[in-house]
C-alpha cells in the first residue's frame, strides 16, 4: 500500500497489557509529540489465566475483539511507524502462541512480547521524555500483572527490575473474596513487601533524588486526591487515608470513593496495597505522576529526532514555534527576570529547585495569549497553558504558569492557592516577571535601562538612571503605576531615580 508524503506522519504504539489494551496515535510536529488518539479497552487478560497459566478462550476472545477495533486505525499509518508489544500476561501464558497467531492475523503487524527488563527500560524512556526535574529518579509503574521499578538519571537507566505482582494478580490473590477488610489489605501489603525485598539493598545503595509514578494506579490516585481537594503529591499519609476510605465499604462492589472511576474500582485496592508496600519498604517521602510511560517510550523510540535533549527546553521551543512567539524577546524577558532574581539575593530569592526554571518558562511563554487576541491576552494565555500538553511539567506546575501568565501585565491580583512552589516564591516570581516585561517593552536589549534591585523581605526597591527615565516618560509612568499596584496588594515596591 503506498502512502502519500506527509510532513508530519502518524505513529502508533499499542500495549497489550494484563488489565487493558491501549493504543496511542501521535504525530511529530514542530519538535513535539501531538496526541491524535488514545484508545483503551478493559480486556482483563490476566484474569483469564488458569492454574496452569493458560489463557482461557474467553480472555483470548476479549483480546481479539479489541484488536479488531485497533486494526481499523492502523490502516493509514506507515508500517515502520507502528510498534505493538505484549507485557506480563503474554510473557507468562503457556498458550501464548495460539493468542499471538490470530492476533497477528487481525492486526497485520507482528506483536513483540517484550521481557520485563525491556518493558522497564521502555517505561523509563517514556518517563524521561515527558517528565522534568534533575538528578536521579526512581520510577514506579504498577501494571496489571507486573510492577516495574527503575532508577535512572537523564535518559540512562541505572537499575531495571520487573516484579511479578500487579493490580490484577493481587486482586485475584488477596481480594478474591471481594472483602475490603484489614486482613486482606495487610496480606496484600505484606506479600508485596516480600516480592520487593530482594531488590531493596541494591536500590538503596544506588539511591534517588525524586520519585515518579507512572500509569493507571498512580494516575487514579492523583485524580482521587484532586477530586477531594488535596494537592497532586502522593504521600504515605494520603495512601493510608485512602485505604481507610476503601475499608468503609465491606465489598469491592460497594467501593465508592470520590474521584474513583467505576472501571478502576475493581483493581484499586490491590494497586493501592502494592503502592503502600513500596512507600513503606523504600521509605519514600513523596511521589509525583509521570507524564508518560510504556507507550510514550515506544513512540519516542520511533521518532529519532526526539531521542535526546532537555525536555523542558524542547517543550518551550515547540510551543514557541507552534504559537509563533517572538523567541528573541522571550529570551530578553527571561534574562531580565533572572537578573532581577539574582539581584534579590540571599534567602529572599525563589528558594525551590524548580522556581528559577518556572520563572524562565513563564517569561519565554508570557505572550502566548496574543496568539488569540491582544485585549484578553492574559486570560487566553492562562487557558492555553492550563490545557496544552507540556512534557516536562507537572499538572501543578502548569497551573502555576497559567496563573502567573494570566497576570503578566495590566490588572494585578494575588495568585490563587497552588502547589508548584511556596506562596512566597510564587508571588516573588509574579512581581519580577511583571517588572521584566515593563523594563523590556521596547524589545531591544540595547534600549532597556540598567537597573538594580534591592529586596528587604517583601520590600523591593528598583533603581534606574534618572536621565533615562526623563527620556522615557511612558516607561517611567508605567513603573509608577506598577509601584502603586504592587504596594496596594501589600507588596511594597519603590521606584528610585539616581
Amino acid at each position: 500500500m503506498s502512502h502519500a508524503v506527509n510532513s508530519s506522519p502518524l505513529y502508533a504504539a499499542i500495549d497489550l497489557g494484563s488489565n487493558s489494551f491501549h493504543m496511542l496515535v501521535v504525530r511529530h510536529i514542530d519538535g513535539s509529540i501531538q496526541t491524535m488518539a488514545k484508545i483503551k479497552r478493559k480486556v482483563r487478560l490476566a484474569a483469564g489465566l488458569n492454574d496452569t497459566m493458560a489463557l482461557s478462550p474467553e480472555a483470548m476472545q476479549r483480546g481479539w475483539d479489541c484488536l479488531s477495533l485497533f486494526a481499523e486505525r492502523l490502516q493509514d499509518i506507515p508500517k515502520e511507524n507502528i510498534r505493538i508489544v505484549g507485557t506480563a500476561t503474554l510473557r507468562t501464558a503457556t498458550n501464548v502462541d495460539i493468542f499471538l497467531d490470530k492476533a497477528n492475523d487481525i492486526l497485520g503487524y507482528p506483536i513483540q512480547v517484550i521481557s520485563g527488563e525491556e518493558e522497564a527500560a521502555t517505561i523509563y524512556k517514556g518517563v524521561a521524555h515527558t517528565s522534568g526535574g534533575t538528578g536521579r529518579r526512581l520510577v514506579v509503574d504498577i501494571g496489571g500483572a507486573s510492577t516495574e521499578l527503575i532508577i535512572g538519571e537523564g535518559f540512562q537507566p541505572k537499575a531495571l527490575t520487573s516484579l511479578k505482582m500487579g493490580c490484577v494478580t493481587w486482586l485475584e490473590r488477596h481480594f478474591k473474596d471481594r472483602q475490603l477488610n484489614k486482613k486482606n489489605f495487610d496480606c496484600a501489603i505484606s506479600a508485596a513487601k516480600d516480592t520487593l525485598a530482594p531488590i531493596l539493598a541494591q536500590y538503596q545503595q544506588i539511591g534517588w533524588d525524586t520519585c515518579v509514578g507512572a500509569s493507571g494506579t498512580v494516575q487514579a490516585l492523583q485524580e482521587i486526591m484532586l477530586a477531594q481537594g488535596m494537592d497532586e503529591v502522593i504521600t504515605h499519609a494520603k495512601l493510608k487515608r485512602l485505604q481507610k476510605q476503601a475499608m468503609q465499604a465491606d465489598h469491592l462492589e460497594e467501593l465508592d470513593i470520590e474521584g474513583l472511576t467505576l472501571e478502576r474500582a475493581l483493581v484499586f485496592p490491590s494497586g493501592l496495597s502494592i503502592l503502600i508496600a513500596i512507600f513503606e519498604l523504600l521509605e519514600l517521602g513523596y511521589m509525583t505522576l509521570a507524564g508518560g510511560a510504556l507507550r510514550e517510550g515506544m513512540v519516542y523510540d520511533m521518532v529519532s529526532e526526539l531521542q535526546q535533549d532537555d525536555i523542558r527546553a524542547r517543550t518551550i521551543n515547540s510551543v514557541q514555534s507552534r504559537c509563533q512567539l517572538d523567541v528573541a524577546y522571550g529570551e530578553q524577558v527571561a534574562t531580565t527576570a533572572l537578573q532581577l532574581l539574582n539581584a534579590c539575593g540571599g534567602d529572599n530569592c525563589i528558594r525551590e529547585p524548580h522556581g528559577e526554571a518556572l520563572l524562565t518558562t513563564a517569561a519565554k511563554l508570557h505572550e502566548i495569549g496574543l496568539t488569540l487576541d491582544f485585549k484578553k491576552a492574559g486570560e487566553h494565555g492562562a487557558y492555553l497553558l492550563k490545557n496544552i500538553d507540556l512534557p516536562g511539567y507537572t499538572r501543578a506546575q502548569k497551573h502555576f504558569l497559567a496563573e502567573v501568565i494570566r497576570r503578566y501585565k495590566d490588572q494585578l491580583s494575588p495568585l490563587p492557592p497552588q502547589h508548584a512552589i511556596s506562596a512566597e516564591s510564587a508571588t516573588r516570581a509574579l512581581r519580577l516577571l511583571r517588572l521584566a516585561v515593563i523594563i523590556t517593552h521596547r524589545r531591544q536589549r540595547d534600549l532597556q535601562p540598567n537597573v538594580t534591585l534591592v529586596s528587604n523581605r517583601d520590600h523591593l526597591t528598583l533603581t534606574l538612571d534618572k536621565r533615562w527615565l526623563e527620556r522615557n516618560p511612558l516607561t517611567a509612568a508605567e513603573l509608577e503605576i506598577e509601584s502603586n499596584r504592587q504596594s496596594d496588594l501589600g507588596w511594597p515596591l519603590f521606584i528610585k531615580a539616581v
